[in-house]
């Protein structure tokens, strides 16, 4: 072997080796997290929404508003945005993690941030000159809480002569994001942000002046009164979060799923997948989910082996190639795309049979009911076409 002179090179290479320390890592060890006993966040009763609010569009915030309404699909993109900025915090694959509540103190606090990357980098929204985002010409902020109307504003959003340099140039608007993944729901406004939108003490200082309530960071969030100054985007409060699907499953569903890993009970991330697409049958499952309870580099393809393993219980997974999409559809299940799977068991049927069903080889399968009994699931290699419907 030769070495390029110059270039460091450790005396004992195992030394320096991944391998090595990978043998004494607790980063990937698997784990198992409890029911969380406290809720994500709250609404406050003066901050509660509602869905499919029609609001008069103020002159001000119009432009923001256009964007948003010009982005091809911007809800969907949006909802999507703010489930994977959670799901990266979570960060299943390596800590096994599905609830918030699971996050540290400070991964809580860079939700915030991560919403924010998340939504710039989606709608590739330009940096502003004062604030970090630039939307239809104008300086524009993000900000998200966990609390519905919990956002913090900082001095240079808004006018204030008392600020003297901190003071804003200008009275700003500023996206305000919020998301539950307990109960699935989120929202998010634009507002222009004032002084005399945000929060006040209640107690006046001692010349009868009033004072503002900032925190310990010299934030202040808006007053109940200014949630009729916000232009709900969409109608107001949405319910349908992209699921997350370990956080929602009941507890005793989800602890035979995990139940394996428990000590004692020695067992892989592949028979945890295996148990996965036994009790999950029917709904999409996504990758995310995957990666969480393999808590492998290579849990995807356990996902794509479990096929193998349960088609003697004549359970199928469905991927997004060959002819897994067209069998989705003939059965009547929602479509994976990529990075999303979906089992059922199959039942040979009869070609009159009434239930959806597709034709393989001149037997045709439909999704078993729960006395039918089990036989082993057809082979559905990703190239291989079904036959043609009769006409």
């Amino acid at each position: 072997m030769t070495i390029q002179a110059g270039l460091p090179f450790p005396q004992d290479a195992a030394q320096d080796s991944r391998a090595l320390a990978a043998m004494h890592s607790r980063r990937n060890a698997f784990r198992t997290w409890d029911l969380p006993r406290e809720a994500m966040g709250k609404i406050p009763r003066e901050w509660r929404i509602q869905s499919g609010l029609t609001q008069q569009v103020p002159d001000d915030l119009a432009p923001f508003v256009e964007w948003f309404d010009n982005q091809p699909v911007a809800r969907e993109r949006f909802r999507w945005a703010l489930r994977d900025s959670l799901d990266e915090l979570l960060d299943g694959q390596r800590t096994g993690r599905w609830a918030y509540q699971h996050l540290t103190k400070t991964e809580k606090t860079y939700l915030g941030t991560a919403v924010e990357v998340n939504l710039t980098k989606e709608f590739e929204i330009a940096n502003g000159v004062d604030l970090d985002w630039s939307i239809a010409g104008f300086d524009i902020d993000c900000k998200f809480s966990k609390d519905l109307g919990g956002w913090e504003i900082p001095m240079e959003m808004y006018l204030c002569t008392d600020h003297g340099g901190r003071s804003g140039r200008a009275d700003h608007a500023a996206v305000v994001t919020w998301m539950n993944d307990d109960t699935s729901q989120w929202a998010a406004g634009i507002v222009r942000i004032t002084d005399e939108r945000l929060r006040w003490k209640k107690e006046l200082d001692a010349n009868g002046d009033r004072v503002r309530a900032y925190n310990r960071d010299n934030k202040r969030k808006l007053s109940a009164s200014a949630k009729s100054e916000v232009y709900w985007l969409w109608g107001g409060l949405q319910a349908d979060l992209p699921t997350n699907l370990l956080r929602h499953l009941d507890a005793e569903v989800r602890e035979r799923i995990l139940a394996a890993s428990l000590p004692r009970r020695p067992s892989s991330g592949q028979q945890r997948l295996n148990q996965l697409f036994r009790e999950i049958q029917g709904r999409i499952v996504r990758r995310q989910t995957v990666l969480t309870i393999g808590q492998q580099d290579d849990s995807p393809k356990r996902a794509r082996d479990a096929r193998i393993h349960l088609r003697k219980e004549g359970i199928v997974v469905l991927g997004h190639q060959g002819s897994h999409p067209h069998v989705a559809r003939a059965l009547g299940l929602p479509v994976p795309i990529k990075g999303e799977w979906i089992s059922t068991r199959l039942v040979t049927v009869s070609p009159d049979d009434a239930r959806p069903k597709f034709s393989l080889d001149g037997q045709f399968w439909a999704r078993a009911r729960e006395n039918d009994p089990v036989n082993p699931a057809p082979d559905l290699p990703e190239k291989r076409k079904l036959d043609k419907p009769r006409e």
